[in-house]
């Protein structure tokens, strides 16, 4: 479960950014494709990260990253929707940067037990 999980987050950063850069060149059938695309695998990082958290003795280190790999779909999310009505989205890029290298230093730290 834990290589669908990472492949699930890498391949929603890569459509993430195909998305983004889709709406900036003014493509929105395919940025609106992307987009649909990209939600799917948001499902598919919570079911696994879901799965994961729940196959372990979970405590609340375990329960931040979940909070902030949430956090960061959050922001994924607000970021399209501001940049489709082109609306600033630089306080949001940060707060991405930020959130996602949380969940990356959570995820590297926190011990591997159960997996």
């Amino acid at each position: 479960m834990l290589h669908a999980h990472i492949t699930s987050w890498v391949l929603a950063i890569i459509l993430f950014i195909i998305a983004f850069s889709l709406n900036k060149q003014g493509k929105q059938h395919g940025f609106k494709t992307v987009q649909r695309i990209l939600r799917v695998f948001y499902l598919f990082i919570i079911i696994t990260g879901a799965q994961l958290l729940f196959s372990i003795n979970v405590n609340f280190t375990y329960i931040m990253k979940a909070v902030f790999g949430i956090v960061v779909i959050g922001f994924f999310e607000m970021i399209l929707s501001r940049a489709v009505k082109k609306q600033p989205t630089g306080v949001f890029w940060g707060l991405l940067v930020v959130a996602f290298a949380i969940v990356v230093y959570l995820g590297y730290t926190l011990p591997m037990r159960a997996f």
